[in-house]
Protein backbone atom coordinates (compact mmCIF):
# COMPACT_ATOMS: atom_id res chain seq x y z
CA UNK A 1 0.00 0.00 0.00
CA UNK A 2 0.91 3.68 -0.55
CA UNK A 3 1.87 4.18 3.46
CA UNK A 4 4.17 1.55 3.18
CA UNK A 5 6.54 4.17 1.79
CA UNK A 6 6.42 5.94 4.42
CA UNK A 7 6.71 2.70 7.07
CA UNK A 8 9.64 1.08 5.95
CA UNK A 9 12.14 -0.15 8.89
CA UNK A 10 14.84 2.40 9.60
CA UNK A 11 17.98 1.00 10.14
CA UNK A 12 20.95 2.70 11.79
CA UNK A 13 21.76 5.35 8.78
CA UNK A 14 25.56 5.53 7.78
CA UNK A 15 27.05 8.14 5.46
CA UNK A 16 28.38 6.58 2.18
CA UNK A 17 31.39 7.90 -0.19
CA UNK A 18 28.41 10.36 -2.69
CA UNK A 19 27.24 13.05 -2.71
CA UNK A 20 24.93 13.66 -5.09
CA UNK A 21 23.38 17.78 -5.84
CA UNK A 22 23.39 18.32 -1.97
CA UNK A 23 22.07 15.06 -0.56
CA UNK A 24 24.60 13.02 1.11
CA UNK A 25 23.75 8.93 0.07
CA UNK A 26 23.19 7.02 2.96
CA UNK A 27 22.54 3.46 3.69
CA UNK A 28 19.07 4.65 5.16
CA UNK A 29 18.50 5.38 1.50
CA UNK A 30 19.69 2.40 -0.10
CA UNK A 31 17.20 0.48 1.74
CA UNK A 32 14.38 2.78 1.04
CA UNK A 33 15.13 2.56 -2.32
CA UNK A 34 15.59 -1.63 -2.13
CA UNK A 35 12.45 -1.84 -0.55
CA UNK A 36 10.26 0.41 -3.13
CA UNK A 37 11.77 -1.92 -5.86
CA UNK A 38 10.69 -4.62 -3.97
CA UNK A 39 7.58 -3.61 -3.66
CA UNK A 40 6.43 -2.06 -7.00
CA UNK A 41 8.40 -5.01 -9.38
CA UNK A 42 7.06 -3.68 -12.66
CA UNK A 43 7.76 0.18 -11.55
CA UNK A 44 9.93 1.82 -14.67
CA UNK A 45 12.81 4.22 -13.19
CA UNK A 46 10.63 7.32 -13.66
CA UNK A 47 7.96 5.64 -11.36
CA UNK A 48 10.48 4.86 -9.13
CA UNK A 49 11.75 8.11 -8.69
CA UNK A 50 8.59 9.64 -7.57
CA UNK A 51 7.80 7.15 -5.12
CA UNK A 52 11.83 7.78 -3.45
CA UNK A 53 10.85 11.30 -3.34
CA UNK A 54 7.57 11.17 -1.86
CA UNK A 55 8.92 8.28 0.97
CA UNK A 56 12.04 10.52 1.73
CA UNK A 57 10.12 14.14 1.42
CA UNK A 58 12.40 15.25 -1.30
CA UNK A 59 11.10 18.49 -2.45
CA UNK A 60 11.61 21.38 -3.90
CA UNK A 61 11.10 24.85 -1.50
CA UNK A 62 7.33 25.41 -3.22
CA UNK A 63 6.96 21.75 -2.50
CA UNK A 64 6.96 19.72 -6.13
CA UNK A 65 9.13 16.27 -6.29
CA UNK A 66 12.75 16.80 -6.64
CA UNK A 67 11.85 13.77 -9.29
CA UNK A 68 14.32 14.41 -11.78
CA UNK A 69 17.51 15.14 -9.36
CA UNK A 70 16.44 11.88 -7.81
CA UNK A 71 16.79 9.49 -11.00
CA UNK A 72 20.45 11.15 -11.73
CA UNK A 73 21.10 10.64 -7.73
CA UNK A 74 19.63 6.76 -8.02
CA UNK A 75 21.73 6.53 -11.33
CA UNK A 76 24.75 7.59 -9.69
CA UNK A 77 24.22 5.12 -6.92
CA UNK A 78 23.93 2.16 -9.08
CA UNK A 79 27.27 3.37 -11.10
CA UNK A 80 29.00 3.15 -7.31
CA UNK A 81 27.30 0.09 -6.85
CA UNK A 82 25.14 0.46 -3.88
CA UNK A 83 21.65 -0.52 -5.88
CA UNK A 84 20.96 -2.35 -9.50
CA UNK A 85 17.97 -0.69 -10.81
CA UNK A 86 15.47 -2.23 -13.18
CA UNK A 87 16.41 -1.98 -16.85
CA UNK A 88 15.14 1.41 -18.92
CA UNK A 89 11.41 1.06 -19.76
CA UNK A 90 11.65 4.69 -22.61
CA UNK A 91 14.03 7.33 -22.66
CA UNK A 92 11.92 10.33 -22.75
CA UNK A 93 13.85 13.45 -23.67
CA UNK A 94 15.95 15.27 -21.08
CA UNK A 95 15.02 19.36 -21.89
CA UNK A 96 18.80 19.67 -19.60
CA UNK A 97 21.07 17.36 -21.63
CA UNK A 98 19.23 18.32 -25.46
CA UNK A 99 19.31 21.79 -25.22
CA UNK A 100 18.57 23.89 -27.95
CA UNK A 101 19.83 27.55 -29.19
CA UNK A 102 16.86 29.81 -28.21
CA UNK A 103 15.13 30.77 -32.15
CA UNK A 104 16.63 34.10 -32.98
CA UNK A 105 13.89 37.19 -33.17
CA UNK A 106 15.30 40.20 -34.91
CA UNK A 107 14.44 44.06 -33.17
CA UNK A 108 15.57 47.53 -34.39
CA UNK A 109 19.16 48.28 -33.46
CA UNK A 110 18.55 51.95 -33.20
CA UNK A 111 21.36 53.82 -31.54
CA UNK A 112 20.52 55.40 -27.75
CA UNK A 113 22.95 57.28 -26.86
CA UNK A 114 21.14 59.72 -24.18
CA UNK A 115 20.92 61.02 -20.50
CA UNK A 116 19.45 58.35 -18.38
CA UNK A 117 16.81 61.09 -17.15
CA UNK A 118 15.58 61.03 -20.86
CA UNK A 119 14.63 57.84 -20.94
CA UNK A 120 13.11 57.48 -17.54
CA UNK A 121 11.00 55.98 -16.68
CA UNK A 122 11.76 52.48 -18.07
CA UNK A 123 9.32 49.52 -17.81
CA UNK A 124 10.01 46.48 -16.08
CA UNK A 125 8.69 43.32 -17.43
CA UNK A 126 8.92 39.81 -15.60
CA UNK A 127 8.87 37.36 -18.80
CA UNK A 128 9.10 33.94 -17.26
CA UNK A 129 6.44 31.67 -18.80
CA UNK A 130 5.10 34.74 -20.57
CA UNK A 131 5.03 35.35 -24.42
CA UNK A 132 7.78 37.77 -24.17
CA UNK A 133 10.51 34.72 -22.64
CA UNK A 134 11.22 33.96 -25.72
CA UNK A 135 12.55 37.12 -26.29
CA UNK A 136 14.70 37.30 -23.58
CA UNK A 137 16.02 33.93 -24.40
CA UNK A 138 16.81 35.28 -27.90
CA UNK A 139 18.41 38.29 -26.98
CA UNK A 140 20.62 37.00 -23.90
CA UNK A 141 21.77 34.13 -26.84
CA UNK A 142 22.98 36.64 -29.18
CA UNK A 143 24.83 39.82 -27.48
CA UNK A 144 25.73 37.78 -23.82
CA UNK A 145 29.54 36.92 -23.84
CA UNK A 146 27.89 33.62 -22.08
CA UNK A 147 25.26 33.18 -24.18
CA UNK A 148 21.96 31.65 -23.10
CA UNK A 149 21.48 28.17 -21.13
CA UNK A 150 18.31 27.25 -19.49
CA UNK A 151 18.34 28.02 -15.78
CA UNK A 152 17.89 25.21 -13.81
CA UNK A 153 15.58 25.13 -10.34
CA UNK A 154 13.21 28.62 -9.68
CA UNK A 155 14.31 31.54 -11.88
CA UNK A 156 12.91 34.89 -13.12
CA UNK A 157 13.45 36.33 -16.44
CA UNK A 158 13.33 40.56 -16.86
CA UNK A 159 13.08 42.28 -19.84
CA UNK A 160 13.04 46.65 -19.31
CA UNK A 161 12.07 48.95 -21.79
CA UNK A 162 12.90 52.30 -22.70
CA UNK A 163 9.10 53.46 -23.93
CA UNK A 164 8.53 50.76 -26.89
CA UNK A 165 12.05 50.05 -27.29
CA UNK A 166 14.36 47.13 -25.32
CA UNK A 167 17.36 48.48 -23.59
CA UNK A 168 18.47 45.45 -21.13
CA UNK A 169 17.77 41.59 -19.86
CA UNK A 170 18.09 40.25 -16.22
CA UNK A 171 17.81 36.89 -15.06
CA UNK A 172 17.76 35.27 -11.79
CA UNK A 173 17.61 32.05 -10.72
CA UNK A 174 18.30 29.57 -7.63
CA UNK A 175 21.49 30.32 -5.84
CA UNK A 176 24.57 28.05 -5.77
CA UNK A 177 24.84 25.40 -2.32
CA UNK A 178 27.77 26.17 -1.15
CA UNK A 179 30.02 29.73 -1.61
CA UNK A 180 32.55 29.62 1.06
CA UNK A 181 32.35 34.22 1.74
CA UNK A 182 29.00 34.45 1.52
CA UNK A 183 28.20 31.49 3.54
CA UNK A 184 30.68 33.07 6.29
CA UNK A 185 28.79 36.51 5.62
CA UNK A 186 25.73 35.22 6.37
CA UNK A 187 26.99 32.68 9.32
CA UNK A 188 24.55 29.94 8.68
CA UNK A 189 25.93 26.29 8.90
CA UNK A 190 25.98 24.10 6.42
CA UNK A 191 22.23 22.25 7.98
CA UNK A 192 20.77 25.99 8.37
CA UNK A 193 22.35 26.78 4.76
CA UNK A 194 20.12 23.26 3.24
CA UNK A 195 17.19 24.81 4.42
CA UNK A 196 16.93 27.98 3.72
CA UNK A 197 19.08 28.43 0.28
CA UNK A 198 15.99 28.92 -1.40
CA UNK A 199 15.75 32.61 0.31
CA UNK A 200 18.25 33.96 -1.66
CA UNK A 201 18.83 34.28 -5.62
CA UNK A 202 21.45 34.18 -7.97
CA UNK A 203 22.14 36.91 -10.64
CA UNK A 204 22.84 35.00 -13.24
CA UNK A 205 22.76 36.78 -16.75
CA UNK A 206 22.79 41.11 -17.41
CA UNK A 207 22.55 42.50 -20.24
CA UNK A 208 23.02 46.24 -21.54
CA UNK A 209 21.96 46.10 -25.70
CA UNK A 210 25.03 46.94 -27.58
CA UNK A 211 23.29 49.42 -29.57
CA UNK A 212 22.31 51.25 -26.11
CA UNK A 213 25.00 53.76 -24.41
CA UNK A 214 23.47 55.21 -21.46
CA UNK A 215 25.84 56.05 -19.02
CA UNK A 216 24.34 54.78 -15.12
CA UNK A 217 21.75 52.61 -17.15
CA UNK A 218 23.17 49.27 -15.76
CA UNK A 219 23.41 50.72 -12.15
CA UNK A 220 19.65 52.15 -12.14
CA UNK A 221 18.13 48.81 -13.54
CA UNK A 222 20.06 46.92 -10.47
CA UNK A 223 18.41 49.37 -7.99
CA UNK A 224 15.02 49.08 -9.44
CA UNK A 225 14.50 45.48 -9.61
CA UNK A 226 16.06 44.77 -6.05
CA UNK A 227 13.08 46.61 -4.89
CA UNK A 228 10.57 44.54 -6.76
CA UNK A 229 12.02 41.07 -7.11
CA UNK A 230 11.12 39.77 -3.66
CA UNK A 231 7.70 40.52 -4.14
CA UNK A 232 7.62 38.32 -7.80
CA UNK A 233 9.62 35.57 -6.21
CA UNK A 234 6.40 35.19 -3.72
CA UNK A 235 4.19 35.21 -6.83
CA UNK A 236 6.11 33.09 -8.74
CA UNK A 237 7.12 30.23 -6.37
CA UNK A 238 5.23 31.18 -3.04
CA UNK A 239 7.69 32.52 -1.05
CA UNK A 240 10.17 35.30 -0.60
CA UNK A 241 13.67 36.27 -1.07
CA UNK A 242 16.03 38.43 0.99
CA UNK A 243 19.09 38.15 -0.85
CA UNK A 244 20.67 38.53 -4.26
CA UNK A 245 24.51 37.67 -5.41
CA UNK A 246 26.11 37.54 -8.54
CA UNK A 247 30.10 37.06 -9.89
CA UNK A 248 31.81 39.03 -11.85
CA UNK A 249 34.66 37.70 -14.52
CA UNK A 250 37.28 40.92 -13.79
CA UNK A 251 38.84 39.46 -16.43
CA UNK A 252 36.51 40.98 -18.68
CA UNK A 253 34.49 43.28 -16.20
CA UNK A 254 35.55 45.85 -13.29
CA UNK A 255 31.69 45.22 -11.38
CA UNK A 256 31.17 48.98 -11.35
CA UNK A 257 27.45 48.88 -11.65
CA UNK A 258 27.21 46.41 -8.67
CA UNK A 259 29.36 49.12 -6.72
CA UNK A 260 27.84 51.93 -7.58
CA UNK A 261 24.57 49.97 -6.11
CA UNK A 262 25.77 49.54 -3.08
CA UNK A 263 26.30 45.21 -3.38
CA UNK A 264 29.03 44.38 -0.95
CA UNK A 265 31.91 43.08 -2.16
CA UNK A 266 32.64 39.05 -0.21
CA UNK A 267 35.64 37.77 -1.91
CA UNK A 268 36.40 35.38 -4.69
CA UNK A 269 35.83 32.31 -6.02
CA UNK A 270 37.23 29.06 -6.01
CA UNK A 271 37.25 28.36 -9.56
CA UNK A 272 35.83 24.90 -9.22
CA UNK A 273 33.11 24.17 -10.94
CA UNK A 274 31.09 20.53 -10.31
CA UNK A 275 32.41 18.92 -12.52
CA UNK A 276 35.92 19.24 -11.04
CA UNK A 277 36.34 16.10 -9.61
CA UNK A 278 40.03 16.93 -8.53
CA UNK A 279 39.55 19.89 -6.63
CA UNK A 280 41.69 21.90 -9.39
CA UNK A 281 40.96 24.59 -11.06
CA UNK A 282 38.67 24.54 -13.94
CA UNK A 283 37.01 27.68 -14.85
CA UNK A 284 37.72 31.92 -13.97
CA UNK A 285 38.08 32.89 -10.70
CA UNK A 286 35.33 35.62 -10.26
CA UNK A 287 34.70 38.53 -7.44
CA UNK A 288 31.96 37.33 -5.39
CA UNK A 289 29.14 40.53 -4.82
CA UNK A 290 25.90 40.48 -2.38
CA UNK A 291 23.05 42.73 -1.64
CA UNK A 292 20.85 42.08 1.18
CA UNK A 293 17.21 43.29 0.35
CA UNK A 294 16.41 44.00 3.70
CA UNK A 295 18.04 45.06 7.17
CA UNK A 296 16.95 42.40 9.04
CA UNK A 297 17.98 39.65 6.05
CA UNK A 298 20.11 37.21 8.31
CA UNK A 299 17.45 36.93 10.99
CA UNK A 300 15.23 35.13 8.00
CA UNK A 301 18.28 33.09 6.83
CA UNK A 302 19.29 32.31 10.22
CA UNK A 303 15.91 30.92 11.22
CA UNK A 304 15.39 27.09 12.04
CA UNK A 305 12.17 25.40 10.53
CA UNK A 306 9.65 24.51 13.27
Amino acid sequence: TFRSYFTYVKVLSMELNLKYRGRIATSEDIKLIDNLMRENPEASRHRLSKLFCQAADWRQANGALRDMVARSYMLELERAGYIKLPAKKSNPPNPMLERKKPKEIKIAKHLIASPLKSILPLDFFQVRRTPREALFNSLVQEYHYLGYTQPVGEHLKYLIYAKDKVVAAIAFSSAPRHIGPRDAFIGWDQHTRRQNIHLICYNIRFLILPWVRVKYLASHVLSKISGTISEHWQKQYHHPVYYIETFVDTGRFLGTCYKASNWIYLGKTKGLGKDSMDKKVNRSIKDIYAYPLTGDFRKHLLRSAS
